[in-house]
């Protein structure tokens, strides 16, 4: 069996007041389109088509890897209209599921579960229950429990009103006969519109059973409409990433105050403080701890590492049993080996930094090689950039570095020699040698300093 999937994306999402397209709003750091798009791969979806519209080419431009058709509703004629714009891409498949771009948290397993509960029937859909189901299309049955039809709230009576089973909109058809359903829907209604969910009452009309399932939880199915709506669903998001991650063996001293934004991956026994972003990609070894208000994106940090609070780590490698801030900033192609020291208010910046090095305090370190046992006193830079190019830094093992001390490049410093304190070094330094640039200090006994006049 072929299942091709049809997601809806072309709307135009007037109350979330922005210029953004809606499905392109992001929930925990991607697209609201893109967890649709990888719920359908998921299930395993022979083809899917992504039916755009507002915004233009911006859509398809930003999700340009995604695996998938693109075809625009130029005229925005309601969701059938939508689906027959897709029909002729799903030419050769067996079954049609209808998915919604701004419907990001539905599951894989809820899908499966429709495709194969509704396998023996022409359609089926996903329904709820609601206590409160304002706003919906509600799902009318006869005195046996058959569906008959949907009917949008503005179209509904006051009876039909009262129906609290709603229609989600998510739907699987026969492909034949979805195309056929399609071109026989009317706009009769009060918005003028081609309702998808009209093909339930044709189905009903050649008595065609409808089988309906129920998500596991209302937020699968949760669309987002305006800002408000997508905060209370990144946090249910959030919430469960977190669940699964604290019942893996990960200590989260505060589930709410944790944002995963990418994939997180942590080995036995991490720990994380509050107020932590994860980005993009990232790896924490065992017994790795994480302290508060940290940054970190695409990095892999090694055991036993702590990061202590107010740091930030982006596209990165830390070594094992390593000494991260507080308040440090490992900036793009940063490499740390094992059981260095990078500390407060030093940022490193594509160097390798060796075994046991230490560079702790109000620093910065750029285009540089740091042998093994380096020890780098605080105030030091390297001056990489000259204005137009970067130049590199090389450092010895066991080389001791004074404080206040600048490394102008290109230049290399040998192993075991010490450069004194406030120096400023542009020819390369010996190894084992003393190596210092110093005024001679002066006083001057007549000087007086100057006083504002009484």
């Amino acid at each position: 069996m072929k299942l091709g999937v049809v997601i809806l994306a072309a709307g135009k999402g007037t109350r979330m007041r922005s210029a953004l397209p809606k499905v392109l709003h992001p929930l925990a750091g991607r697209p609201l389109l893109r967890h649709v798009l990888d719920a359908a791969e998921a299930l395993g979806a022979a083809r899917i088509c992504c039916v755009y519209g507002h915004g233009g080419d911006q859509v398809p431009n930003t999700l340009a890897d995604a695996n998938c058709t693109w075809v625009e509703q130029s005229e925005r004629l309601g969701t059938g209209h939508a689906v027959l714009q897709a029909m002729p891409s799903m030419a050769g498949m067996d079954r049609i599921l209808v998915l919604y771009g701004d419907v990001p948290l539905i599951e894989a397993e809820t899908l499966n579960r429709l495709v194969a509960d509704s396998n023996g029937s022409a359609l089926g859909l996903i329904s709820m229950r609601l206590d409160d189901p304002s706003g919906y299309g509600r799902i009318v049955r006869d005195k046996r429990g058959h569906v008959l039809r949907i009917v949008e709230q503005k179209d509904a009576s006051e009876a039909e009103l009262g129906i609290q089973e709603i229609n989600t909109g998510i739907i699987v058809a026969d492909a034949t006969r979805m195309n056929d359903w399609l071109q026989h829907i009317g706009n009769d209604n009060v918005q003028g519109e081609y309702y998808l969910t009209d093909v339930i009452g044709l189905a009903t009309a050649q008595d065609i059973e409808v089988v309906t399932i129920q998500p596991e939880a209302p937020q699968e199915v949760a669309g987002v409409n305006d800002r408000l709506q997508l905060a209370e669903l990144e946090r249910y998001h959030q919430r469960r990433l977190v669940e699964t991650l604290m019942l893996q063996g990960t200590t989260v001293l505060d589930p709410a105050r944790l944002d995963i934004r990418g994939t997180l991956i942590c080995e036995r026994d991490v720990t994380l403080d509050v107020n932590l972003i994860i980005e993009g990609r990232v790896r924490l070894g065992a017994n790795v701890r994480i302290g508060p208000n940290c940054l970190l994106k695409d990095c892999d940090i090694g055991a036993g590492t702590e990061v202590f609070a107010n740091s930030v780590i982006e596209d990165a490698q830390v070594g094992a049993g390593a000494r991260i801030g507080p308040f440090a900033r490992l900036r793009p192609q940063a490499q740390i080996g094992d059981h260095c020291h990078i500390g407060n208010f030093v940022e490193v910046k594509k160097s390798r930094i060796a075994e046991g090095t230490k560079v702790n305090h109000l620093s910065y370190i750029g285009d540089t090689e740091l042998g093994r046992q380096v020890n780098i006193g605080a105030g030091t830079i390297t001056c990489n950039y000259d204005g137009a190019n970067k130049h590199q830094t090389i450092i010895g093992d066991g080389a001791f570095i004074g404080s206040n001390t600048a490394l102008v490049a290109p230049v290399e410093v040998g192993e075991q020699a010490t450069i004194g304190a406030g120096s400023v070094i542009s020819r390369d330094a010996p190894a084992g040698k003393l190596s210092l640039t110093r005024a001679p200090q002066q006083t001057i006994d007549t000087w007086q300093r100057p006083r504002k006049p009484d």
